[in-house]
């Protein structure tokens, strides 16, 4: 499924929908470009899950964990270059942990998504503040399967 936003807070808007439908253990990979929404993806879908925690891209850290009844767990993938480095940082022990893992720059690490991962790719649109989201693999959302 695809859906349009027309600034960041449409964006995030769509994070805090996709909240009502996280379940623990579940993986979100996150796919596009630098600035391309990203994190406001992330920061809707924490606030969505009930999380007061400021959200922030964890670029420098590779992770960020937000906890609550559900934790989320903010992975930012950008500085990996592989899957090896991804299990070098504890992949597994997050898997186990019993929170949402919302992964950017999931195309740095693609090779360790399976079949139930939800895969977001933003792409930005042709004005300013304008996205393209494509939702895979995640029923109900923005009202409609795919």
């Amino acid at each position: 499924m695809t859906l349009y936003t027309k600034n960041e807070k449409e964006t995030e808007a769509l994070g805090r929908k996709l909240a009502a439908l996280v379940r623990p253990g579940m993986v979100i990979a996150l796919y596009g470009g630098m600035g391309a929404g990203k994190t406001a993806f992330v920061r809707g879908l924490a606030e969505g899950m009930g999380l007061k925690a400021r959200v922030s891209s964890p670029t420098f850290t590779i992770v960020n964990e937000y906890m609550g009844e559900v934790p989320l767990f903010h992975f930012d993938m950008y500085r990996l270059s592989g899957c090896d480095e991804l299990f070098d940082i504890g992949w597994e022990d997050y898997l186990g942990r019993g929170g949402v893992l919302a992964v950017e720059w999931s195309e740095n690490v693609d090779g360790v998504f399976d079949g139930d991962t939800v895969r977001v790719r933003i792409e930005r649109g042709e004005n300013d503040g304008e996205r393209r989201i494509t939702v895979e693999n995640l029923t109900g959302f923005g009202g409609g399967e795919n």
